[in-house]
């Protein structure tokens, strides 16, 4: 497993009957998670200084309730700050376990800048809040970072001001993901690396509907045809349980196998402070060129 161990602002401090205690920086938050299925006992003091906690609903969704907590505040990884915002459906605008993929990433771009003086372009799709386009551009790649959604693009747009990246280093598209690779296949553009973090299900701008399971195999397919002659690494994260590491693992292999390069999938994964267990957040399929 791929563990995001390098947190000092983000903790889970517990897990237990479905939900996980976690500290964002100074603010405790209990939130729901479908992978904590197991019930113990909840001792950690943490639990009785609540500042956010959100409730599911029976019925689908749920609601937040709040103590002292501010509508927005920041937290850190390393040089990367992101400005956060508890929203619909449990979020805050961040999904911490993907840090273990950034610093894999990121040690790629700034070896290859440095060994081979080589400008890396990132294309990241479905890229919400940023986190993976500003790991990708402080390491010095110039990003084109797509998602369908206006508000989580600006929001990325502060996450970049907030850790000082250059507006040079990236390139905002509010665009249905799959239509612009298609676009970006018509015109002839490439790509040095590639990173994909699909939802299990969404609609675009245009009510257009993707389902995992159904749409994540094409959208290989089509990106592969927007590699560089040399590329890089290519990144596909999955949340979604049907999704397992051999799956990404063999995708990534049928659809890369022309290129130099092998393929590592696993699931990743943020260590757990009150027993040192790790909770598992999903899995990530890596291509890398050797």
């Amino acid at each position: 497993m791929w563990i995001a161990d390098g947190w000092k602002d983000y903790e889970v401090i517990d897990t237990s009957d479905g939900e996980k205690l976690e500290r964002w920086g100074k603010y405790i938050l209990l939130r729901p998670d479908p992978q904590v299925i197991w019930k113990t006992p909840r001792k950690n003091s943490a639990y009785k200084h609540l500042n956010g906690h959100y409730h599911r609903s029976n019925k689908g969704g749920g609601e937040w309730e709040f103590f002292d907590l501010p509508q927005q505040w920041s937290i850190s990884y390393k040089s990367l700050t992101f400005q956060l915002k508890p929203f619909s459906f449990k979020h805050t605008g961040l999904f911490p376990e993907q840090a273990a993929n950034w610093d894999w990433f990121s040690e790629k771009i700034r070896k290859e800048s440095k060994v081979n003086n080589r400008e890396i372009k990132v294309l990241n799709l479905f890229a919400y809040t940023g986190g993976a386009t500003i790991a990708a551009a402080a390491a010095g790649a110039k990003v084109t970072h797509v998602d369908a959604s206006k508000g989580m693009v600006n929001w990325a747009k502060e996450n970049a001001v907030s850790s000082n990246i250059s507006d040079t280093s990236i390139r905002w598209i509010v665009d249905d993901c799959v239509k612009f690779v298609e676009r970006e296949i018509r015109r002839g553009n490439h790509y040095d690396a590639i990173i994909m973090d699909p939802p299990s299900y969404g609609r675009g701008p245009k009510g257009e509907i993707w389902k995992i399971e159904d749409a994540i195999f094409p959208l290989i397919e089509l990106c592969e045809q927007l590699l560089s002659e040399k590329p890089l690494f290519f990144l596909v994260n999955s949340y979604t349980t049907g999704l397992q590491p051999a799956v990404l693992n063999y995708m990534l292999s049928t659809v890369l196998k022309k290129y130099n390069g092998v393929v590592t999938a696993d699931e990743i994964g943020l260590p757990v402070s009150s027993n040192g267990l790790v909770l598992p957040c999903g899995a990530s399929g890596r291509w890398e060129a050797i």
